[in-house]
């Protein structure tokens, strides 16, 4: 009985958490636009199922995931097996990134539209090899008890100054790939990971040195992606793309051969199961070979397995059926109408509305409510990481409009987060490095990527791979500073109240 309050509760917690997004769409289609969507029916039972979706991969998680993390953690902590820790920390990164699929898409968007020059495959295997190392550095870093900071802006150095010789083709989608190696799955798992090392380690603080391991996955690929383009563009030779090979969108028919909607259900739900089977197969490996020790819970953990699936199923099949037709649409209408301003607005709220609803982020921030004793308000902290993505989309936006350089901003940005570093308290620094890279997942990426592009497509001298990319590095970006904001805002309030005792 209690089980079934609570999934009632976290049900209520999603419809409010999509809440965001459908008065953002209704406000545009019915105010802005003016039309009133055709499949008005479709996107009502999307949103139905997105929420019911997310409600029951956070119960999944909170059964399953996070136990397991947590678990071998400790289960490390207590061995002592250094090298085997680093190894499974490395083998997480690799394996949950190479099948990520908001990776997948990007990676093909962009082998299309660089005609075949940059590869698919490489490109995902470069991420998930950066991913893989970022983890074990990461984990290292909680081992030998260091600052995360002195590791982040080290990094940050490096990518700017990579960004100077890198080709401009590739240094918008790098920046962005950073943002879509976090997925839904892999947050939760991570975090779970990065907490339960620092609560086994004495000395450790699971706030501020368990969080952080997102901000090295959100870092490391800008670096490899970076170098990698440069030796594809240095040794490549150039590619001739034929454009107008693909016929237009109201010519396109589909054979009478198409597969049963029953069968696409089935191949939509094996490809959930694919996309988590890499990383159960690396914990159970661990857990049983390497530990040697069987799994705690066994049936409760399974249940949560189930319920992850489950929800994160349907949570990808409401997105499909209710928000992403709808916003595709809706960014090809509003470039059409040729007024910017409702470009930065649109992106604006679409940015704060989807992030309001981001599973990765709401598992996070729950957890840091968790670990913090309340210090840290899960709503709080997520309205604020909202409003980094919501000014970082906008003014995303506004540098494809205005055909700028990605890099400046991106500098500019990075030199602020590193002044707002030395100012912020020290337990909100790691949240605020990993805000960066749980606001860039399920919902979020799709969305904002379509955007992107459909301005850079729609809007004259733009070339979509050099300025099409680079939203979803906007939407890294400014989440760190916002939160490291409230970190500094929260303090000096609470000093404040003391001062005011006394």
């Amino acid at each position: 009985m209690s089980h079934i309050k609570v999934f009632i509760n976290l049900l209520k917690g999603s419809f409010r958490d999509l809440l965001p997004i459908i008065l953002v769409i209704a406000f545009f289609q019915i105010f802005i636009i003016q039309e009133v969507p055709q499949n008005i029916i479709s996107i009502v039972i999307g949103l139905s199922i997105v929420a019911f979706g997310l409600a029951v991969f956070i119960q999944g998680l909170e059964t399953g995931i996070f136990p397991l993390g947590e678990n071998l953690a400790n289960e490390f902590a207590k061995k002592g097996s250094f090298f085997w820790l680093l190894l499974f920390s490395f083998l997480i990164g690799f394996s949950t990134t190479i099948a990520e699929p908001a990776l997948i898409a990007i990676a093909d968007k962009a082998s299309i539209i660089s005609g075949g020059k940059i590869d698919a495959f490489w490109l995902r295997f470069t991420v998930a090899i950066s991913v893989g190392f970022a983890i074990a550095l990461g984990v290292l870093r909680i081992i030998l008890g260091h600052p995360i900071h002195w590791y982040i802006i080290l990094g940050y150095i490096i990518v700017v100054l990579i960004t100077f010789f890198a080709p401009a083709e590739i240094v918008g989608l790098a920046y962005d790939s950073g943002g879509v190696t976090t997925s839904t799955v892999t947050v939760p798992l991570v975090t779970a990971l990065g907490i339960g090392l620092a609560s086994s380690i004495r000395g450790r603080n699971p706030v501020i040195d368990g969080f952080g391991l997102i901000a090295f996955a959100s870092l490391t690929p800008m670096i490899f992606v970076q170098l990698y383009g440069m030796v594809v563009y240095a040794f490549s030779k150039p590619v001739t793309v034929t454009v107008g090979s693909e016929l237009p969108l109201a010519e396109v028919t589909y054979s009478e051969h198409e597969p049963h909607w029953l069968t696409e259900i089935v191949i939509d739900f094996i490809d959930v199961v694919k996309d988590i089977i890499p990383i159960l197969a690396v914990i159970f490996f661990f857990q049983l070979f390497v530990i040697k020790r069987s799994i705690p819970h066994p049936k409760k953990i399974g249940a949560g397995i189930i319920l992850v699936v489950i929800g994160l199923y349907s949570f990808i099949v409401g997105l499909d059926m209710g928000l992403f037709p709808l916003g595709e649409t809706m960014a090809f209408q509003l470039t059409e109408m040729k007024n910017v301003f409702l470009i930065y607005l649109f992106g604006f709220l679409i940015g704060f509305s989807t992030t309001m609803a981001e599973p990765a982020l709401i598992a996070v921030a729950l957890k840091a409510k968790e670990v913090s004793e309340g210090r840290i308000n899960d709503l709080v902290l997520r309205i604020f990481v909202a409003l980094g993505v919501a000014v970082g989309i906008a003014l995303g936006c506004y540098r494809i409009v205005e055909g700028d350089s990605i890099h400046y901003y991106i500098i500019v940005g990075y030199i602020l987060v590193i002044i707002m570093t030395y100012f912020a308290p020290r337990y909100i620094i790691p949240i605020a490095y990993d805000s960066g890279g749980v606001t860039t997942s399920t919902v979020t990426v799709p969305l904002v990527a379509a955007l992107g592009l459909g301005l850079a497509t729609n809007i004259p001298q733009r070339d979509p791979l050099i300025d099409g990319f680079g939203l979803i590095a906007f939407a890294s970006l400014f989440p760190m500073i916002t939160v490291m904001g409230y970190g500094i805002i929260a303090e000096y309030l609470v000093k404040k109240t003391k001062e005011g005792k006394r």
